[in-house]
């Protein structure tokens, strides 16, 4: 299964559990608002566990298919959308779903309330009084702000990426961390002239495809998107996932090889193929939450910088991507790959240097960028 696939279904299993729990929760509501002073009590077929069995399983159904809806579909066909945009179209799919939702539960609860079959005629006028009951709308009501919440969720991970978000909402980076992590700086190349050749809005457009297609060889090598940094994007790896089948190296080359498969793409659009190049380094960072109004959890190291300047170097060796020798040394699994010693580059403010390499795969020549 893709990465891709596996991180929105675990998307998809937080809505199950999260609706299936706020199902309990308007079922418990009810259950005591029916028991105040101010109610009139409660009919005389109400049952507690029927009212949680249909609270519940609504918010099941409900998941199921709104929340892959929302996930699978609005998620990603309404991804450059305004929100309220997404909002118009989640409301008339959520109208429909909740229909739905009403016709199951008629049909299933009705029958086994009265103990009759649905062919007795009792039953089916009892149907229809469950399907035209306020209980629906009061339902609709309620799942409506759920929904948009959702959806609400749904950008916000997004916007900072699904393993940030959840990170900042559990605080895992309250307290800075001391954390190994394999990093990637990746530009295009030759950006400010193709800037210039392009216009502002063409090249923007240009980095938005370019950002978009990269992303699912990003996630498929397990890495995370840490940053954008005008036309760079950083990649960043726990050792673990990093170090894994080499990810981190075979990412870049799994990016280049998706480019190349959208050729034409970005020939008829831009009237060329943008190329790219890599600096890959690995090393000790401290992670931890910053900002008041906007919050993130940034990185802070030597390994960075360090990075950056093996970036600079592709320029200057006219290499596509270049990896640090420390780093290379620890990849069991790159075997695939060749590697041609470069010079060694000094640790800035220290005494010690490490050595680089340029990197390619077995069958590929070096070529110049």
């Amino acid at each position: 299964m893709k990465r891709g696939t596996f991180l929105k279904l675990k998307q998809v299993g937080f809505i199950v559990i999260a609706w299936m729990l706020i199902g309990l929760i308007i079922a418990i509501y009810d259950h005591l608002v029916l028991h105040t002073q101010v109610s009139l009590g409660t009919a005389t077929n109400y049952s507690f566990f029927i009212s949680v069995l249909r609270n519940m399983g609504a918010g099941l159904i409900g998941a199921l298919l709104g929340g892959s809806l929302l996930v699978f579909y609005i998620d990603e066909k309404f991804r450059d959308k305004p929100y309220a945009y997404t909002i118009l179209i989640v409301f008339i799919c959520f109208v429909l779903i909740v229909g739905f939702i009403t016709i199951v539960m008629g049909l299933t609860i009705v029958p086994y309330q009265l103990k009759k079959p649905l062919t007795d005629p009792i039953t089916q006028q009892a149907v229809l009084s469950f399907m035209t009951d306020s209980y629906p709308l009061k339902s609709g009501l309620v799942w409506a702000f759920i929904v948009a919440l959702t959806q609400l969720l749904l950008q916000v991970s997004s916007k900072f990426g699904h393993e940030t978000f959840f990170h900042i909402l559990i605080g895992k980076y309250n307290t800075p961390k001391a954390e190994k992590r394999i990093f990637m700086f990746l530009d295009i190349n030759a950006s400010t002239s193709i800037a210039e050749r392009l216009g502002n809005e063409r090249y923007h457009s240009l980095l938005k495809d370019f950002f978009a297609d990269i992303t699912n060889p990003i996630l498929e090598n397990k890495g995370s998107i840490y940053q954008y940094v005008g036309d760079e994007v950083v990649v960043a790896w726990s050792y673990k996932d990093g170090l894994e089948k080499s990810h981190c190296v075979k990412c870049f080359f799994d990016i280049k090889m998706t480019i190349e498969r959208k050729r034409d793409k970005y020939t008829q659009l831009y009237g060329f193929v943008p190329t790219f190049k890599a600096g890959i380094h690995s090393g000790n960072v401290i992670a931890g939450e910053v900002g008041i109004v906007k919050r993130d959890i940034t990185y802070s190291g030597d390994v960075l910088n360090t990075t950056s300047r093996i970036l600079g170097k592709c320029g200057e060796f006219k290499e596509e991507v270049i990896i640090s020798a420390d780093l290379l040394s620890l990849l069991s699994s790159a075997k695939e790959y060749s590697s041609r010693l470069l010079g060694s580059i000094r640790l800035r403010g220290k005494e010690r240097e490490i050595a680089i390499l340029a990197l390619l795969p077995q069958h590929v020549h070096s070529a110049n960028i």
